[in-house]
């Protein structure tokens, strides 16, 4: 955890002093009626929000640090609610969803709002979170959390946040489907980055969950550049999976400048060298990124693994990338990309590791391009067909077969909705070839062709 900035530090400190010069508060403080206490949530959390969306983007590293500063009682206990959703989500889970480790913050959350002279008013907005965060935590964690309480009225209510529903995995699983649903748009992630080997193993997970959630919203990682620099060059580190793993993804989805990229270089070579298994876990690491969802790891992610690479070493990593940089660059779609791809791939076992990753980088291009076709372009599914049978003769892999089947029927069926004239030109164009081509390719049988143009006569509705 970072400290805080001063800068933020400063406005904290000033909005603080507002709330407590507020003639809400003024009001909340004569009469205790709760309807002023909303009026103050309504003028100041707004802008506490803010704050805490900017060092969320700027400096996510002193996020804690910042939610300390807002815990202190001359906030009156102002967002800490929502503080309290952000501590549940940031913790790590096993396979049972159970937290792998402790949630400090959480507690620390939970106990400021427990111990604020406005609890029975800031209770009404905790409830789900005790919940969850009592669902992923221990039984003897939540009691020794509980007995820390000395007001028995607030004790019993923490009790009654434990539910029977939550102490199976899959009610859990339900729970948090439904409840992290309410923080989707908001930005809350951050980290802390290990300083020795016994961090790493702890401390790896969280950090790659946290990169790849900035990824994926694509935010400014700038202040984090530092730290990632720091711990691709730890030597302590290299030749430890976790290492490789957080480097991969530092190396395939940040854009550095010419100083940076030499000393990923530098250091992306020496783990190369010092690890035992480099190749291997590399491959599998990126075949992960490539079976992932939330980051896309693309011809720009390719090219910058192959700009830091030692190409004097001439193993399967090496020619993999050259491999990628033919196709890259000449495209997929041409007879020298689909040659080299060939070559490549009878080197190499159908179901190794490093073809796979062959397979997932033209599935990639293929299911982008078919995507994004517009239903008046079908006539370049035609085309685009004689790129995709090759591969499927190269590849002879049914689970890219099945892929590339589900992308194609996914397009027809939107050509079908959109060309509803069985006797226009286009609806037979479309019809001729998906019943030759889609059963040549084993896409579907003839009954499954019919079946799919068959038209569907309407009910009649019943008279009376």
């Amino acid at each position: 955890m970072l400290d805080l900035d001063k800068k933020y530090l400063k406005e904290l400190d000033a909005l603080a002093s507002e709330i407590q010069e507020s003639e809400e508060l003024a009001a909340y403080l004569e009469e205790e009626e709760e309807v002023y206490y909303e009026q103050l949530k309504a003028n100041f959390e707004p802008r506490i929000e803010a704050i805490h969306e900017r060092v969320a983007s700027e400096n996510p590293l002193q996020l804690i640090a910042f939610e300390k500063r807002i815990m202190q009682e001359d906030f009156e206990g102002l967002f800490l609610p929502r503080l309290l959703g952000y501590s549940v989500l940031r913790g790590e889970l096993d396979e049972s969803l159970k937290y792998v480790r402790p949630q400090t913050h959480f507690q620390d959350v939970l106990l400021a709002i427990c111990n604020s002279p406005n609890f029975e008013i800031l209770k009404k907005r905790i409830g789900q979170s005790i919940q969850m965060g009592f669902a992923f935590s221990s039984d003897i964690w939540i009691t020794n959390l509980i007995n820390t309480i000395e007001n028995k009225r607030i004790r019993y209510f923490l009790q009654s946040q434990k539910l029977d529903k939550y102490r199976t995995a899959e009610g859990r699983k339900k729970g948090l489907e439904i409840y992290a649903r309410q923080f989707r748009s908001f930005n809350y992630m951050t980290a802390e980055f290990p300083t020795n080997v016994g961090e790493l193993k702890v401390y790896f997970a969280s950090l790659k969950e946290f990169l790849i959630y900035r990824i994926e919203r694509s935010l400014d990682n700038t202040s984090l550049l530092p730290f990632l620099k720091d711990f691709v060059g730890n030597k302590e580190f290299q030749g430890h999976d976790e290492h490789l793993q957080i480097m991969g993804i530092y190396a395939c989805f940040f854009d550095l400048d010419d100083e940076y990229t030499a000393h990923l270089a530098e250091h992306f070579n020496a783990t190369r060298k010092k690890h035992k298994s480099f190749i291997d876990s590399w491959l599998h690491f990126l075949l992960e990124m490539h079976h992932s969802s939330r980051v896309n790891l693309d011809a720009y992610a390719d090219a910058r693994i192959y700009n830091i690479l030692d190409h004097s070493k001439a193993d399967d990593l090496t020619r993999y990338y050259e491999l990628m940089a033919t196709v890259h660059s000449t495209g997929y779609h041409t007879e020298e990309a689909m040659e080299a791809v060939k070559t490549f791939y009878n080197q190499h076992e159908g179901r190794s590791t490093v073809n796979e990753c062959v397979r997932m980088t033209i599935l990639h291009y293929l299911n982008t391009f078919i995507s994004n076709l517009e239903e008046t372009d079908y006539p370049e599914l035609f085309e685009i067909t004689k790129v995709f049978t090759v591969y499927i003769n190269i590849f002879g892999h049914e689970q890219f077969n099945l892929a590339i089947k589900h992308t194609c029927m996914a397009y027809v069926k939107r050509l079908l909705k959109h060309f509803t004239d069985k006797r226009g030109k286009d609806y037979q164009d479309i019809k001729k070839f998906v019943s030759t081509t889609f059963v040549d390719l084993n896409f579907l049988t003839e009954k499954e062709v019919v079946e799919l143009f068959k038209t569907r006569r309407k009910r009649k509705t019943a008279t009376s």
